[in-house]
This record gives structure tokens, C-alpha cells and sequence, in this order.
């Protein structure tokens, strides 16, 4: 699904595969050891793809389109499509915002033939997740998606926003069919003239002028096997993309508030930018906040961006967590066990992060840190490159430690950019 059609071929004139035999049946009869090992070879190509010192969209401005329309009723993934895309998208929300804190987020519902903003453009996780549970019970799953009308509120809001930010939609379509007002041709055009990126994941089958909206705009498409590939298609999204040519690169200015008290004295009771034309939160006078350096404004949290004067205000640790997409963990390399305990005196009998004892029967592959040259399990493999961030040989081992800390600054590519 990846890979880009031939425009002059119809997919009846391709050749013939045989896709089915991709899935196989365990003894059991069931086919989740199938997808199950899917999801992992996507995991693995995913994280042989990364490079360091790559252009990447550190701020990023995300609208998420979610098909409310009647085929989301479906129960081909457990209780409905609709809950299962709501738990999913909950965990996505807040995944992102801990992966991306320095990014925006705004959700948008399709249906009947229309398309509403469930929540604008912003960087509170809480907020989002509030919006997104509210629609479990206050929506009415019927008619049609327009995915026109999406993109279209989406593009209104995003072609506003600073060309050094990383502007994305994501789709995620129930229905096999669009009800468009105009031609959805020209729509898709305007977001490939502005740069704007936008993937889909469908959860019934691929559909053509979805493929169409991924390959223009540079995105990608994806169709679910189940809830758990659902789930992996979905997070997929949380990485940075690459920057796009159209991006300006640029400094940015940013602030970085701390809460000043002077000695001696307590701080006053004031209330807070963020709540106080909140109609779901009234604003509650408070001693505590982080103040704007430029305006001396007051918010509850950080990161946010200043409705007085603009400025996009963050603390050092949403930094730090957005820096480690620049330097990925290089991939390890996968081995057979046997070959590895052949080859090595003493034999390899346990993965060096959670020492888990390596058997031939359930382990056949592992994989190991060039560096350091430690053997890892797949579980230790996967959690080292998706939440750790950092091999754990190269780390603890006293010798690759040090030589870590010894190397010299080499100055980046020109091609290094935080933006």
C-alpha cells in the first residue's frame, strides 16, 4: 500500500497477487500470530528508515479528520468502529502531545455530508481528550462523509498558520464513499500548493481518491487488519514527518516562564489567560502560574502560545523531548540466536536490558547494538527505539560509556534544522 501506482495502469490490469497467503492460520485456526508479525516487520522497516541529522517538522500543526458517518456503526472492530476510533484516538492524543510537546492539534468531525470542528488548533492534550470522550455520547453516527468539506475547514485554518511550522491532516475514513459538493480534485490541489501534508487510514478498504489525496500532498495511506494494526497505523502518525521543501527555516522566537516570587512576600491571587473565556472551566483566582517573560501574561501550563502577544512559551524539558527525534537510536542489526551463541564465548543465554532468558523456541531472532555490540531481545529492540530513546549497552557498559562521552563535537549537516 505503500508503494505509488502506475497512473496509466488500472488495478485490474496489474499483476496478479496473491495476498491472502500473507495470512496465515496458526494451529488454533486464528490468524493473529499473522498480523501480529506484520505490525513488528512495520515496526522494524519504520525505524530502519529514520536517519539523524534529517530536516524534521519539530512543530508541527496536526488536524485530525475522523469519519462520523453511518459506517462507522460497523462492528468489524470491536464494540463499533466509532469506540474503537475514540479509545484509539484518546491514546493518540496524548501520546502525541508527550512525543510532540511543542506541537497544536485540532479535531474535526464528518458527517452528513458536512464537516464540524470539534476542537481548534491547540497544544493541550487534556482539552482534546475532553472533546473527543464528549462525542460518545453527543453525536448521531448518520449519513455520508463530505471529505472535501473536511479538508476544505482544515485548509482554512491551517494556510494561517507560520510557514516555519510542519502543517498535516489525518484522515481516518469508515466509508468507502465521499458526498462532495465540488470537485474534491481542486481541494486536493490547494493543499498540495500550500504544503500540506495528509495521510488516511482507512479502516475498510483502499479508496482511490484517498490514495490520490497521499501520493499529491506526499502522506501516507494505510488500511487496518484489526484493532491492534489499527492501533499501530495510528501511532505511526506520532513521529515527526520531513520537512517539506516549502518550509521556511528560520529562528524562532520562543519564551521560557518560571514562576518568580520575591522574597518575603506572597504572590498575589490572579486568574488565568487560558480559562478566562473558558465556558467549560471558569477561571479560579490562583496564586500559582507561569508568567509570560514578554507581556507577564499568566497560564496554568505550559506549552502554550500567548493570547496576548503571540509568543510560543515552553520550559526546557518540552525541548529535550522534541530534540531525540533528531538523533534516532541507529537500527540494530537482526541475527539468528543460533549463529549468535555459536559465535560468541561464552554463549549469549540472556537479552543484556531485562535479561530474559533467549531460547531458540520462542527467540529465533534477536538483535544487536553496533556500538556496543549487546544482545537485545524484540520487546527490548522495540521499546529501546520507541520510548527509551537510548541503547542501554552503550549507556550502562563503562567502556562504551566513556567513549561516548570522549567523542569530539562533530558540527552538523547543513541539512539540521529544529523547526
Amino acid at each position: 500500500m505503500a508503494d505509488e501506482e502506475d497512473p496509466k495502469e488500472y488495478r485490474w490490469e496489474t499483476g496478479y497477487e496473491k495476498t491472502w497467503e500473507a495470512i496465515k492460520e496458526d494451529d488454533d485456526g486464528m490468524i493473529e500470530g499473522s498480523v501480529a508479525e506484520i505490525i513488528q516487520k512495520a515496526k522494524r522497516k519504520r525505524q530502519a528508515m529514520k536517519r539523524g541529522f534529517s530536516k524534521l517538522g519539530m512543530m508541527r500543526h496536526l488536524y485530525v479528520l475522523l469519519d462520523c458517518s453511518e459506517a462507522m456503526t460497523v462492528p468489524d472492530l470491536k464494540p463499533t468502529r466509532f469506540i474503537c476510533s475514540l479509545k484509539l484516538l484518546e491514546l493518540f492524543i496524548e501520546e502525541f502531545f508527550d512525543q510532540n510537546p511543542i506541537s497544536q492539534l485540532g479535531v474535526i468531525a464528518m458527517k452528513a455530508k458536512r464537516a464540524e470542528k470539534i476542537s481548534e488548533l491547540s497544544g493541550t492534550a487534556r482539552k482534546h481528550v475532553k472533546a473527543v470522550h464528549a462525542l460518545n455520547n453527543g453525536v448521531q453516527l448518520t449519513g455520508e462523509p463530505s471529505l472535501q468539506n473536511g479538508l476544505d475547514l482544515a485548509l482554512k485554518t491551517l494556510r494561517m498558520v507560520p510557514s516555519h511550522a510542519s502543517r498535516e491532516v489525518l484522515v481516518i475514513m469508515g466509508s468507502l464513499t465521499t458526498c462532495d459538493p465540488t470537485d474534491v480534485h481542486v481541494t486536493i490541489e490547494s493543499l498540495k500548493a500550500e504544503g500540506i501534508r495528509c495521510s488516511v487510514v482507512s479502516l475498510s478498504a483502499e479508496i482511490r481518491i484517498c490514495k490520490f489525496l497521499c501520493t499529491e500532498t506526499g502522506g501516507t495511506y494505510g488500511a487496518v487488519l484489526d484493532d491492534a494494526h489499527y492501533k499501530d497505523q495510528l501511532l505511526q502518525h506520532i513521529d515527526p514527518p520531513q520537512a517539506g521543501n516549502q518550509q521556511e527555516f528560520s529562528l524562532i522566537k520562543m519564551g521560557f516562564p518560571h514562576g518568580k516570587t520575591e522574597s518575603g512576600k506572597e504572590p498575589p491571587l490572579t486568574m488565568c489567560m487560558c480559562h478566562i473565556d473558558s465556558a467549560d472551566e471558569p477561571a479560579k483566582l490562583t496564586s500559582g502560574g507561569y508568567h509570560c517573560p514578554q507581556c507577564y501574561s499568566k497560564y496554568c501550563e505550559l506549552p502554550v502560545e500567548c493570547s496576548a502577544c503571540g509568543l510560543t512559551l515552553a520550559s526546557a524539558p518540552h525541548l529535550a523531548r522534541s530534540y531525540h527525534h533528531l538523533f534516532p537510536v541507529p537500527h540494530f542489526t537482526e541475527l539468528a540466536l543460533e549463529k549468535v551463541q555459536e559465535s560468541r564465548e561464552p554463549p549469549v543465554t540472556n537479552c543484556y536490558a531485562c535479561q530474559k532468558t533467549l531460547a531458540s523456541g520462542t527467540d529465533k531472532m534477536v538483535y544487536e547494538c553496533g556500538s556496543c555490540l549487546q544482545v537485545f531481545c524484540i520487546d527490548c529492540d522495540i521499546f529501546i527505539h520507541e520510548t527509551l530513546h537510548s541503547c542501554v549497552g552503550c549507556t550502562t557498559i563503562p567502556a562504551s560509556a566513556q567513549s561516548l562521552q570522549a567523542r569530539k563535537p562533530v558540527p552538523p549537516p547543513h541539512s539540521l534544522s529544529i523547526i
